[in-house]
């Protein structure tokens, strides 16, 4: 007979566990200390303040994100962070719906990282972001930090930083645990506070709920719904990707250099 693991004694331990691991991704999540300069932290190009996007006009009327060194800019805007633990694993589409050649989920703009650990792992690196030369100098401004170094040794075990990439590894994992919170995801708009009882809808936003799920007039809950209609705790996202017809934004590109047109 297998033993049995995950009895309700280690339940505890566990819970306690993931909270400390939360707290630790909290604390990484709004460190400066883990860019280049010193200036930027997850929290500036995702602050909970306006929803977890980048809330800086950054000289582009907002239209990409700032890096630490005050004056690169990359040609896209940081996605928001908030109810990201809901994306999927990227994937091919499993067949719910009649285009099974689409992807769905992942993180980025493009779904190019498959979970929100692979994410967390991103900005530190690149060069017009965090700026940060490699996981070594991360994880050396970690261990600056007296209170990240206990921490990292009791969450993933004492000889955690003799692997630079393991302990990479963790700083990212730790952050993940923190962005899969109710502080990423309150769900707190009007809807779902009419969903739970506790606000009434005006008479033109009942107007715009019914049209919003239905399949007669708009159909716009055909891509902006996750669940059924009225469920809580909706996404309004399926996460697939389509490709609308956007055009360039050229006035980006060119504040970037680039001048030749993108023709896909």
């Amino acid at each position: 007979m297998a033993a049995a693991t995950d009895s309700p004694t280690d339940k505890p331990t566990l819970d306690k566990q993931q909270a400390e691991k939360e707290l630790l991704g909290r604390a990484l999540f709004f460190d400066v200390n883990l860019s280049k300069n010193r200036t930027m932290s997850c929290a500036t190009c995702h602050s909970p303040e306006t929803g977890f996007v980048d809330k800086r006009g950054n000289g582009v009327d907002s239209m990409a994100s700032l890096g630490d060194d005050g004056k690169s800019i990359g040609d896209r805007n940081a996605p928001p962070a908030g109810y990201a633990k809901f994306s999927p694993h990227f994937q091919k589409n499993n067949g719910k719906n009649k285009d099974k050649s689409a992807f769905i989920g992942g993180q980025f703009w493009d779904g190019r990282e498959p979970a929100l650990a692979g994410q967390a792992g991103g900005p530190p690196l690149n060069p017009i972001e965090m700026g940060m030369p490699d996981k070594a100098s991360v994880i050396a401004r970690i261990k600056e930090n007296p209170s990240y170094v206990k921490q990292f040794e009791q969450l993933f075990g004492k000889d955690i930083f003799t692997d630079t990439d393991k302990a990479y590894l963790a700083m990212t994992k730790a952050i993940e645990a923190f962005e899969k919170t109710d502080f990423f995801a309150p769900f707190d708009s009007k809807y779902d506070r009419f969903l739970r009882g506790e606000y009434e809808l005006s008479v033109l936003e009942d107007l715009g709920r019914s049209l919003f799920f239905s399949n007669n007039n708009t159909n716009c809950s055909t891509c902006h719904k996750l669940q059924r209609e009225d469920a809580p705790r909706e996404t309004f996202t399926n996460f697939e990707y389509r490709n609308i017809g956007v055009p360039e934004n050229t006035v980006l590109r060119a504040k970037n250099g680039v001048t030749a047109k993108d023709l896909g």
